[in-house]
């Protein structure tokens, strides 16, 4: 018995021990490696990529494990950086004073009201994650608890960056319009144009995006995420077993949307601007990419997928001006019929390809007998193959 504990002890040590090592290798790429051989030009481009990375870890979140399609996350993204602007421009115009674009724009003679609590940082950042969970546990309550789901969720998702994009360019005297919020040049006092207050901002981003990998990894591997999974697969089941299916989604549909509204606050200092550009349908949809590519059922996968997709619009579009956005859609059609399981499942073809054995015919064996049975999948998707709770723990509820 000594010896089946030893054993099993191991098994479960050595998925955590995997789990440090990445994160640990994550830390000195971000804190060491980068910082070195980036210029603070690239440096900086690389804080905006990890801004898009953590709204990625959320879509991966809801759609990698719940099937979740967010089309939308623009919007919550939106919020949290319009959120974080509105402190940064009243803070820069000083007390009692307007921003500068309502004067040149708008001719308005006082504040409104609804600008004025932003004001203060202790208003204005825990708003820039609580607005969004909040707008997205209204929309998710009238969705799912009438069972809306799979493109008709999506549709309405998108329909919601796309009737918010219209609304913040109608608003031009007291969002900017078109332009949206722009020039911002300190962060809580601090100088951004300083290259380095622009790596404290980049330090920043990047451990925000390794705290917040941490907290999908425990959630993933949690109670809940089983269920999410379950709910993906066999939500009826889910139901009969005594669960709501529409709680366990709705929580993870909040989730990424408080993701992705800290990654619009970061996005500010991170650019300097904020604008509908920014929020609307296209954004939205290059978040989704990005999480394609990457791979969604995995943790790391949204990440890199996102990072990736950032920078390869970064770089081809210096050189392909005009034709970045039929690269883009080329990237995203040739992932999805070669390598739909992302970058991410890589590592696991290749695994499979190297344990698979080489087939050998001996005397009277007939090639068929030499193949052997079928090679087993040594590396799943992490996302299938949950069990669904058991009717002997359906008893204890839902998270």
């Amino acid at each position: 018995m000594s010896a089946v504990g030893g054993l099993s002890e191991a098994l479960t040590a050595r998925p955590k021990l995997r789990a440090a090592a990445g994160f640990a290798l994550g830390a000195v790429v971000l804190f060491g490696v980068a910082p070195l051989v980036l210029s603070d030009f690239r440096l900086n481009l690389l804080s905006k990529y990890l801004c898009f990375a953590i709204v990625a870890i959320g879509i991966g979140l809801a759609w990698g494990r719940g099937g979740l399609l967010t089309l939308g996350q623009g919007v919550f993204f939106g919020l949290g950086g319009y959120a974080m602007a509105m402190h940064l421009k009243l803070a820069d115009a000083g007390p009692g004073q307007m921003p500068d674009f309502m004067v040149l724009y708008g001719q308005m003679d006082e504040l409104p009201a609804w600008w004025a609590p932003f004001a203060s940082p202790w208003f204005a950042v825990p708003a820039a994650v609580i607005l969004p969970m909040l707008v997205a546990l209204v929309l998710g309550l009238l969705v799912f608890r009438r069972r809306i789901r799979g493109a008709y969720f999506a549709i309405l998702s998108q329909a919601l960056a796309g009737a918010m994009a219209i609304l913040l360019i109608g608003q031009q005297a007291t969002t900017g319009g078109t332009n949206g919020l722009t020039d911002i040049d300190a962060f809580f006092g601090y100088d951004l144009e300083d290259p380095v207050n622009q790596r404290t901002v980049y330090v920043l981003i990047a451990a925000t995006v390794l705290a917040l990998l941490w907290l999908a990894r425990q959630l993933i591997q949690s109670r809940y995420g089983e269920l999410l999974v379950a709910c993906r697969d066999a939500e009826e089941r889910v139901r009969f077993l005594g669960y709501d299916p529409a709680t366990v989604k709705l929580v993870a549909y909040v989730v990424a949307a408080g993701m992705a509204g800290l990654a619009g606050a970061l996005f500010v200092p991170a650019v300097g601007i904020i604008s509908p550009a920014l929020i609307g349908i296209v954004p939205s949809l290059q978040f989704v990419i990005g999480v394609a590519v990457g791979g969604r059922a995995t943790l790391l996968g949204p990440v890199l997928g996102a990072v990736a997709v950032a920078w390869a619009q970064t770089a081809l579009s210096e050189e392909f001006p005009g034709g970045w956005i039929y690269l883009q859609g080329l990237l995203f059609v040739v992932v999805v019929a070669f390598l739909p399981g992302g970058l991410a499942s890589i590592t696991g073809i290749l695994r499979r390809r190297a344990a698979a054995p080489v087939p050998t015919a001996g005397p009277g064996t007939t090639p068929s007998d030499a193949a052997g049975p079928p090679v087993p999948d040594l590396d799943p998707e992490p996302a299938d193959h949950v069990p669904v709770p058991t009717p002997a723990t359906a008893t204890e509820g839902a998270p």
